[in-house]
């Protein structure tokens, strides 16, 4: 059985289940197969219950056996001969199994259409959703939108803004870039290994400022160092970068001894544009 959709609107989050019976630990059937049986109860006859619900003869009868022992008893009764040939109607048991699946498939229906109209709001939600439930080794993710798209004869330039202010500049090839569907205003996900993130130390001057650099890396995003996770050859760097995103970057341990960082301090963190991937959700 498949939820009725949600009414907010397009794009709008759709719960769906299924009810299915089990007896024992034991699936007794779910809608296809008491779809069958109701059908058997109407039309008495399972080769014509077959056709009606999409099954084979021989897979209807399957199904029917299958019920049958996990029941503990018959569902069906056929009788033999006279002029229209033999019959087939439902037993007093799969009469009442096909009623009270009737009941509980209407309580099913109201229960996931209140689910639906309640998580209707998820929907805004859902690529984050999705996020939050992907497996990849990059250690940095963010979700945002495309705000730029520069186009080029063979790589283009797109930029990504993050919901705490940060943008990200990721180049990929025109190829990608239509693929993916990236235009302006398109939501996106961008991934950067943390091995591929440098870290400066920024020291401030008298009046607090930090100085401005000249690099060639077009992803400068400065922030503070939230932890340091030392390590024997390698060390973990982590930056709050703003609107509570964190960046973290994989360092030499004698790197990160002589920059001297220690948490609270401001700091830069580099990578090149060719180092960010994006992606769409969907």
């Amino acid at each position: 059985m498949s939820a009725g959709k949600s009414d907010t609107g397009a794009g709008a989050l759709s719960l769906e289940a299924s009810l299915v019976l089990s007896l024992g630990g034991e699936k007794l059937g779910g809608e296809l197969r008491l779809a069958l049986l109701r059908e058997i109860g109407v039309l008495g006859s399972i080769s014509q219950a077959a056709k009606a619900v999409g099954l084979s003869y021989k897979a209807a009868w399957d199904a029917v056996e299958q019920m049958n022992n996990v029941a503990g008893q018959p569902l069906l009764e056929r009788s033999a001969g006279g002029r229209g040939g033999g019959s087939t109607r439902l037993t007093a048991r799969g009469e009442q199994l096909v009623a009270r699946y009737a009941r509980l498939q209407a309580l099913h229906q109201r229960f996931v259409h209140q689910l639906s109209e309640e998580g209707g709001e998820l929907g805004q939600d859902f690529p984050l959703l999705r996020m939050l439930t992907m497996r990849t080794s990059a250690r940095n993710q963010f979700l945002g939108r495309i705000s730029a798209c520069t186009r080029g004869a063979v790589n283009d330039e797109l930029l990504l803004s993050l919901p705490g202010g940060a943008t990200l500049v990721a180049i990929i090839s025109h190829e990608s870039t239509e693929q993916l569907g990236l235009q302006v205003g398109a939501e996106a996900f961008a991934l950067v290994q943390a091995g591929a993130v440098m870290i400066a130390h920024l020291p401030a001057d008298e009046a607090g400022q930090t100085p401005a650099l000249r690099l060639s890396a077009r992803n400068q995003l400065r922030g503070r160092v939230t932890a340091l996770r030392p390590g024997a050859v390698n060390a973990e760097v982590l930056l709050d970068i703003g609107g509570g995103q964190t960046l973290a970057a994989t360092i030499t341990q004698t790197s990160l001894d002589e920059l001297a960082l220690s948490e609270g301090q401001p700091a830069l963190a580099l990578f090149k544009a060719s180092s960010v991937i994006l992606g769409r959700l969907g």
